[in-house]
């Protein structure tokens, strides 16, 4: 059933990005349109519902940052969200990270049901993959992202709730948090944001133009007038004006900065060792992952001068069997690879092989601001004072 649903949602995405033809394809493409244009009307319906208070935000009493994207995956949050919480956290905030938990696995349905008629006080809890102290969760529990975070962070509390609201008076009352920093927030409205960070990716800056589920765009382009801070992702030094230009007619205020997602080293996934970047010149490798855009890390490995001699891809948060990653092993074995390279949220899904005949390697990525440092610098030491000034963020 796994593979089953995985095939279709592989299959619709090659038909949404126009990577199949034929006439079934173009009959999917039609239909998607006339319910992409459906999500238009709920998407300004619901932003009218806010803006004329009908709906209300929650103000949490506390500096609330969100890290959000238009489009659906594939602009790089993760990392930045780790970028700002080092930051914050290093300025002497609290911070404290919370997730929705993307495709994490729920409680079995048995176990929810005898919560609720024994009322269990968990059942109301959000679930804590990081206290700050200690990595609690696994990342089938907790999200791939939300474990990576947890892992990576130390002092930073990381929760995992749909209902971020009640995860972020948690946050406040248990581990007296100051700083909320959402995670995927940009559409999150229930909650008041002082700051709306929107991350835009250079290599398709509003996916392929059209709303789901005909396109990759949550929400319609004029929205990016929401955002106080834009960040513009997967540079690689070119000149972005035109994008900027077109940003602007969105948004005239919102601070611009460009950035480029900077691999730093790779690590085996069994022995810890990290090696250089240089290790990879030249060297024979076979490449897997589960992302939203899996040309993009073939790509990213090629320009680091290694021979990709197999490359396989898999749905978006694939979660890996021990059979698919020992037959990859083996046929990697087979074609004299020395070695392979995952990405590092694809390697917290990778179950442990032992004594692999072709070692396992994740690629650490960090981000790296191109253009703009100093007003970001600025920004950052703004929210790192002890009362920082903020206006709340307006929806509209």
């Amino acid at each position: 059933m796994r593979h089953w649903l995985e095939g279709l949602e592989t299959f619709a995405i090659d038909v949404i990005l126009e990577r199949r033809y034929g006439r079934r394809a173009d009959i999917l493409r039609a239909v998607l349109r006339t319910f992409s244009a459906l999500t238009l009307i709920l998407v300004r319906l619901r932003l009218n519902l806010f803006k004329r208070r009908i709906f209300r935000p929650r103000a949490m009493g506390c500096l609330v940052i969100s890290v959000g994207n238009l489009t659906v995956g594939g602009t790089g949050k993760t990392p930045v969200v780790e970028m700002l919480a080092r930051q914050l956290q290093a300025g002497g905030r609290k911070v404290a990270i919370l997730s929705r938990g993307y495709k994490s696995i729920p409680k079995p349905f048995f176990r929810r049901i005898r919560d609720k008629i024994f009322r269990n006080a968990e059942l109301f809890a959000p679930r804590i993959v990081s206290d700050g102290k200690s990595l609690l969760l696994d990342s089938r529990t907790a999200g791939d992202e939300p474990f990576m975070l947890a892992n990576n962070l130390r002092g930073v509390v990381v929760l995992v709730d749909r209902d971020r609201v009640k995860s972020g008076l948690f946050a406040i009352q248990h581990f007296g948090t100051d700083v909320l920093l959402l995670d995927d927030g940009l559409q999150y409205l229930k909650m008041r944001h002082a700051v709306e960070i929107v991350l835009i990716d250079r290599e398709a800056p509003f996916g392929n133009e059209f709303l789901l589920p005909r396109g990759t765009l949550r929400e319609p382009p004029e929205n990016l007038r929401r955002a106080t801070h834009i960040l513009i992702t997967k540079c690689t030094g070119e000149d972005n004006s035109a994008l900027i230009e077109r940003i602007r007619q969105f948004n005239r205020t919102a601070e611009i900065v460009e950035c480029t997602h900077r691999p730093r080293h790779i690590t085996n996934l069994w022995t810890g060792e990290t090696k250089p970047l240089e290790f990879l010149n030249n060297l024979a490798i076979g490449s897997v992952c589960g992302i939203a855009v899996p040309d993009n890390f073939v790509n990213f490995l090629k320009k680091l001068g290694a021979k990709v001699e197999l490359a396989i891809a898999y749905a978006d948060h694939h979660r890996y069997s021990l059979k698919e990653v020992e037959t990859f092993i083996r046929r990697c074995s087979r074609r004299d690879v020395q070695a392979i390279l995952t990405t590092e949220k694809d390697a917290v899904r990778i179950p442990r092989i032992v004594d692999p005949k072709v070692p396992i390697y994740s690629m650490r990525v960090e981000i790296e601001i191109l253009r703009g440092d100093d007003s970001w610098q600025k920004f950052i030491t703004r929210l790192t004072s002890p009362q920082p000034v903020l206006a709340p963020q307006r929806f509209f």
